[in-house]
């Protein structure tokens, strides 16, 4: 029974030290691969083999007792009662090493919170999309310690990280960064799909409001792309779909409305053509929503964009960019044909065609009125063999197309000015115009059966009361050095009669 205690007290008791030491080498062993406390507790072999050796040192123990007894007759005795007090010994050793073993397993589970918090912080260093992964391995941490060891002291501690870990990733919420927390936030709103609801507690509602929140702000942020990320309509309808109840969804309808309205404003100001194109996007925006109360505002926009369409070509006709104005206005003209503004679009259009190539003629915009007063004749013949469209602006604007000269030749560069529409007997077409006194200016341009070696030509003239003027217009062949091309005079001539004649180019 000594030998029992795994001290070999026994074989001391005898006198049998040589035994009693390989006792204490196995006891000195089992301490030594025991000791610190592991969490896996001491390896099944290791055991087994000790307890072998403590039996058989029992066995032994007492084969060689019943052939050897020790003098006197208390001494057995009190051996049973040692034996029995010592049996203690290792019982008390198990137990205090099974409370050890426990306390290693609670610092080691432990340490893997404290992994995953140190996961946590590092990530939370870092943008939603690179730290994802990052986020992913503290969870599963988490959730392995609440779920595999519900009882352990790490455990106990989880709800309090699973709360700051929320905190880390919703950090861009907290700091109102509505557009950056829309990723995250719907990561959070995804756990409750892969962790325990009980484990997460109020956690795993929290993020809809936050999300609803976030997705309003950004995309009413986005509005009318005017900072360059988007129109908005991909966050307000995912916000009017997933959370259509909610007080930010609610927002969505007047948001836009008022949007609208103040792009409307804005015609007025300095950048019509922005404006416009931001009432482009709200419309778009709109009418893509699934909520019919904010697809009805596409109206409101549609509205403002056709007024948008006139001020910014009116606007880039002021700032000299001609030839935007001509493709604005000209297109504001064919899709908006009901306009009562179609007409002076067309008349912009046209000075901002000639003023492309005669920077005079876009000082100042077409007037809105045809003025009153006498009006005075100009005659303009073609004596080219192509057609010819001319455009003038002045206190009137227009265009007059004059059909191709049947037999009409090129002249060269020396005989055109003296040749152009002065061959006798012969019709050419004619256009009479009827203009008000004051300044023109014209741009003839060849049209059909003109080669692209054919320049268009501008001019400008003042027309006078009491005269009526003419002009004609050819073509020469042109020089392949441009050496020849003589000094043009002014093509449109004012004659008493209403016969004089004029040259053009």
């Amino acid at each position: 029974m000594l030998n029992l205690t795994g001290l070999g007290l026994g074989y001391a008791l005898l006198g049998r030290w040589g035994r009693a030491a390989v006792c204490w080498a196995a006891t000195a062993a089992l301490l030594w691969v025991a000791l610190p406390a592991d969490p896996d507790g001491v390896p099944g072999g290791v055991l087994v083999g000790y307890l072998l050796v403590v039996v058989l040192a029992a066995v032994d123990g007492g084969w060689i007792a019943r052939r050897a007894a020790p003098a006197g007759a208390w001494r057995p005795g009190l051996a049973v009662g040692l034996g029995v007090v010592l049996l203690a010994v290792p019982a008390g050793g198990a137990v205090v090493y099974g409370s050890a073993r426990d306390e290693a397993r609670e610092q080691m589970l432990l340490d893997r919170l404290a992994a995953g918090d140190e996961r946590v912080a590092t990530a939370s260093e870092q943008p939603f999309d690179a730290a994802k992964g990052e986020y992913g391995k503290a969870l599963d941490v988490y959730r392995a310690l609440g779920e595999d060891h519900p009882g352990s002291r790490a455990a106990k501690l989880v709800p309090d990280r699973l709360k700051a870990y929320y905190d880390a990733v919703s950090a861009p919420y907290a700091k109102k960064q509505h557009c950056e927390a829309v990723a995250p936030l719907t990561y959070l709103r995804s756990l409750p799909d892969s962790v325990d609801g009980k484990l997460l507690g109020d956690l795993a509602t929290w993020p809809d409001e936050p999300l609803a929140v976030s997705l309003y702000g950004c995309g009413v942020s986005r509005l009318g792309g005017s900072n360059g990320g988007g129109s908005g309509g991909a966050e307000l309808g995912e916000l009017l779909r997933t959370f259509p109840d909610s007080a930010s969804a609610r927002q969505v309808g007047p948001a836009i409305g008022e949007r609208i309205k103040a792009q409307v404003a804005a015609l007025k100001g300095d950048e019509p053509c922005a404006a416009t194109q931001v009432l482009r996007s709200l419309g778009t925006t709109a009418s893509e929503l699934p909520a019919e109360s904010v697809k009805a505002l596409r109206a409101d926009a549609d509205k403002g964009v056709v007024d948008g369409v006139y001020a910014c070509g009116v606007d880039q006709f002021e700032d000299e960019k001609f030839g935007d104005a001509r493709t604005t206005l000209t297109d504001f003209a064919r899709t908006y044909r009901s306009d009562g503004r179609v007409r002076q679009a067309r008349n912009i259009a046209i000075a901002a065609e000639i003023a492309d190539d005669r920077p005079a003629a876009g000082k100042r915009l077409p007037p809105s009125k045809r003025p009153g007063g006498a009006r005075m004749e100009l005659v303009i013949s073609n004596d080219a063999p192509n057609t010819v469209e001319v455009l003038y602006t002045g206190p009137v604007t227009g265009t007059v197309t004059l059909r191709a000269c049947a037999g009409c030749e090129r002249y060269s560069a020396s005989e055109g000015p003296r040749r152009a529409c002065k061959a006798s007997g012969r019709n050419y077409p004619k256009a009479r115009l009827q203009l008000p006194a004051g300044e023109y200016h014209f741009l003839y341009k060849h049209g059909t059966g003109a080669t692209a070696r054919v320049d268009s030509y501008s001019s400008g003239t003042r027309v006078q009361p009491g005269y009526t003027y003419t002009s004609c217009t050819y073509v020469i062949e042109r020089s392949p050095f441009d050496l020849d091309l003589p000094l043009l005079p002014d093509p449109i001539q004012p004659v008493v009669s209403p016969w004089g004649a004029g040259s053009s180019r």
